[in-house]
């Protein structure tokens, strides 16, 4: 035997070791998975902050019909001077006499303080302000769930990639094994004048173009590993997911107008632009008319004081208030303001409804589309696992065929690939029916963890 042919034989062999070779690390569930991505992945802590705001809108909604109290104090250096003519003066009830006063301080010490308290009574503006902070909260919470159901979908996303590339390369392997056997027998019974050329050419060209969709895919492998590795803080090396059950039955689907419904009602997306639309209605009434229109409770107190020295000698003046009351308070022009915000606010509304409508349309269409691939994907995986079935079954009488002469090698390349791609193509079917089903109920508002938990038992080592 040759060199080259026992190189070849010795590669085939390794390949195949490489093919067969599976790690011994424990193989992790989706559950597990979720759990990691959900404490170390930062866009959870997104969605965490996004929901912490929700506690923050409410406290602001509440504070706002509650009193407020204001105080001020001052102190500072002034001078003061008043003269006042034709005033009159009684003492001791003598006829009051004309006469005039004058002060003055100079560089003399000023305080002053205040303290006001007030109790909002009625107030449009104020109302609709509340309404809105409302309705923000209630933005910032689904928000926050839509961004969390969205990665949950995503990190399963993640974990089925891990699982195809895995088995992609190893079909790959395996396939290049195969071909390498090919190769080194064509080159054989070329050598002893059984087979062309031509055989030969086909099965190096073959070997070498799986070589590089070898190389390609574990790369692939490497690139979903990693992106699954940084969101899980796990090492690259316990990342061995599950495999769907190849004879899980498929859950029945609800009906496509309970599904519609269900989405209008409980999609996390609608009720997101729903309470958008809600804070834009709000705004309008904010800018409308008797908006502007305040009516308060205030008591207030103050006390001002000057002290020094002037043209009369020593002064002193002392002034305290003290009021409680009601204060109302109208605009009547604020130069064009008010109206151009109301058009603003109208304007905005109306953006926001058309934004509902469109997202409900959009909505229910994603429902259709995931509602009618979970009718049609049991039929579907059927089909897949019976051409499988015919593939291999192919490949074995091709191999035969080849053996006593009824197929060429070519042939059998052809159904080496061919039933490669059909179990690929079977298990990629298959992680894609079990992601649908997740869709679905993201779509109408359900996604949780128990959704994972259903879909975790449909998977095995």
């Amino acid at each position: 035997m040759t060199p080259s042919r026992l190189n070849l034989k010795r590669l085939s062999g390794a390949l195949l070791a490489a093919a067969l070779f599976v790690p011994s690390a424990q193989a992790l569930d989706l559950l597990q998975t979720w759990e990691q991505a959900r404490q170390h992945d930062p866009q959870m802590q997104v969605v965490q902050a996004t929901r912490s705001t929700v506690q923050a809108y409410e406290a602001q909604a509440h504070s706002l019909w509650r009193p407020v109290v204001m105080g001020s104090a001052t102190v500072g250096a002034m001078s003061s001077e008043t003269r006042t003519t034709g005033a009159q003066f009684a003492v001791g009830g003598q006829p009051p006499m004309p006469g005039s006063f004058a002060t003055s301080a100079s560089a003399a010490l000023s305080t002053r303080w205040s303290l006001q308290a007030k109790q909002p009574l009625y107030s449009p503006e104020r109302q609709a302000q509340q309404a809105q902070l409302q309705h923000a909260a209630g933005v910032a919470e689904w928000r926050a769930d839509l961004a969390q159901q969205q990665f949950m979908l995503l990190t399963v996303q993640r974990y089925f990639n891990v699982l195809l590339a895995e088995r992609q390369l190893q079909v790959l392997k395996s396939q290049h094994v195969a071909v390498q056997r090919s190769l080194t027998e064509a080159q054989d019974r070329f050598a002893i004048g059984d087979l062309p050329v031509t055989d030969t050419h086909e099965a190096a060209a073959r070997a070498s173009g799986l070589q590089a969709q070898w190389l390609a895919a574990d790369s692939e492998l490497q690139m979903a590993r990693q992106v699954l590795a940084e969101s899980t803080r796990l090492p690259t090396e316990t990342l061995k997911p599950l495999t769907p059950k190849a004879a899980e039955s498929a859950a029945a689907s609800p009906p496509l107008d309970q599904v519609l419904a269900q989405v209008r009602e409980a999609n996390t997306g609608l009720r997101l632009k729903k309470a958008q639309w809600d804070v834009a209605r709000q705004e309008v009434k904010k800018h409308q008319a008797r908006g502007g229109i305040t009516l308060d409770l205030v008591a207030q107190a103050g006390r001002d004081r000057l002290s020094g020295d002037g043209d009369f000698g020593p002064a002193s003046n002392t002034q305290s208030q003290q009021m409680v009351g009601l204060s109302l308070n109208v605009p009547l022009y604020t130069g064009g303001y008010r109206s151009a915000k109301l058009q603003e606010a109208v304007s905005a509304q109306a953006q926001a409804e058309a934004e509902y409508e469109l997202t409900v349309q959009q909505t229910q269409q994603q429902a259709r589309s995931v509602w009618l691939a979970l009718q049609t994907g049991p039929a579907r995986l059927s089909a897949l696992q019976a051409s499988w079935k015919a593939s291999t079954a192919r490949l074995d009488a091709t191999r035969l065929g080849r053996q006593v002469g009824d197929r060429t090698t070519l042939d059998l390349l052809q159904a080496q690939n061919d039933a490669a791609q059909s179990e690929l193509g079977w298990l990629r079917a298959q992680t894609e029916l079990l992601l649908t089903r997740l869709q679905l109920d993201a779509l109408t508002g359900s996604l949780s963890v128990q959704s994972l938990q259903g879909l975790n038992a449909q998977l095995a080592p």
